[in-house]
């Protein structure tokens, strides 16, 4: 071979290389290209959707005209001026009254015309007025209301989320060590409890010990009034958190330790992991390397989707905790028909359970060598 040829070979690799990396990351583009046209159109598809249900078949819409006939009624009965005036002038005028105000929340258009509106401005975040609620500042705007219901909802379900991440995969992997002992056997006894909802068991602790033990306050999120020190305040919500994200750890941790560990004992008796036994390797390395690290993917796509389902169990549970946040929000909403705010927090939920869905891929990528996003196989872990 040429000494030209040698030198030339470094060169050839090094383009060859680049032309790898550079074809990655179009296939990677491509790839997330795509995912977030399909998340989008699955979105528009259950916002859609969503606006169609609250309508009730124009049950809502009827609703709507009772009310503005009922609220220009009496306006025109407290009206002295009102009363003077003849019959006929007087149905004249509570018929513009209806017409201007039916006009003002577009009941004057078909509701298929109006539901592609309420589409259009729901996917763009322009969620308009409620109807019948208000924030604690008097806004009417569905976005100042759920701005403010938002942090009360992420800062109990995040504390219950990072305290049940953390308690499953210890507790699963302590579990799994121990397989056919008292435990275990305790364990699996004990994951059908988490059939039943978090609400289910925060009716018992609430009589346990907020009504007749009064150890743990309930309802709200601080007492009332509300301490001035930040940290006394701090100390307040934290323990009007305990009976809320204890009745979540209750009703979730069983059937994640069950699960988990159930995984943890499959990949542990794999060959590789025998392998490294024989190899003389420490147990706690063997667990992080062959067992933990190939079961994070699993742990994390049923962890992700249990977050979401603890979202959408947020009304119930918000209600019996009289917990100010997103979800009593939207138990409230219902309750008094109002399309804008329950439509807008549908909205908000398809947002965040898309972009779960889009990053869970990356995710992967991360904890798993093996997992390459947008195709193409990764190397052997």
């Amino acid at each position: 071979m040429s000494e030209a040829t040698l030198a030339a070979a470094p060169k050839a690799g090094a383009a060859e290389k680049k032309k790898g990396g550079s074809s990655a990351l179009v296939r990677l583009l491509r790839y997330s290209l795509v995912r977030l046209v399909l998340l989008f159109v699955t979105v528009v598809v259950g916002v859609y959707l969503t606006i169609l249900i609250a309508n009730m078949g124009g049950h809502v819409d009827k609703i709507q005209r009772g009310q503005i006939r009922e609220s220009v009624d009496q306006a025109f009965a407290m009206n002295p001026q009102f009363k003077a005036l003849p019959e006929a002038q007087k149905l004249k005028m509570r018929e513009e009254q209806y017409a201007i105000q039916e006009k003002r929340l577009g009941l004057d258009k078909p509701f298929l015309v109006r539901s592609v509106i309420y589409l259009k401005n729901a996917i763009t975040l322009d969620l308009g007025r409620a109807l019948q609620m208000s924030s604690d500042s008097g806004s009417k705007m569905v976005k100042n209301i759920l701005l403010e219901r938002m942090p009360a909802t992420l800062v109990l379900f995040g504390t219950a989320d990072l305290l049940l991440f953390t308690l499953g995969v210890l507790l699963a992997l302590s579990v799994s060590r121990k397989y056919g002992s008292t435990i275990d056997k305790i364990v699996v006894m004990m994951a059908p409890t988490s059939s039943a909802p978090g609400w289910f068991y925060g009716i018992f602790l609430i009589l346990i010990f907020a009504a007749l033990l009064g150890w743990l306050p309930f309802g709200h999120m601080v007492d009332a009034p509300p301490p001035d020190n930040k940290g006394l305040y701090l100390l307040s919500m934290l323990k009007h958190m305990i009976l809320p994200v204890a009745a979540l750890t209750m009703t979730l941790l069983p059937i994640q330790i069950y699960s988990w560990r159930t995984f943890f004992l499959i990949y542990s008796s794999e060959d590789y992991v025998e392998m490294a036994k024989a190899k003389g390797l420490k147990d706690k390395d063997i667990e992080r390397r062959y067992i933990l690290r190939p079961t994070l993917p699993v742990i994390i796509t049923s962890f992700s989707l249990l977050v979401i389902a603890i979202w959408v169990g947020a009304p119930i549970f918000e209600t019996i905790f009289q917990w100010p946040g997103f979800g009593r929000a939207l138990y409230q909403a219902i309750g008094l028909y109002d399309t804008p705010v329950i439509v807008g927090e549908c909205v908000i939920y398809a947002y965040l359970l898309a972009i779960t869905l889009f990053l869970l891929d990356f995710v992967y990528a991360l904890v798993d060598p093996r997992v390459k996003v947008g195709g193409g196989q990764g190397r052997a872990g």
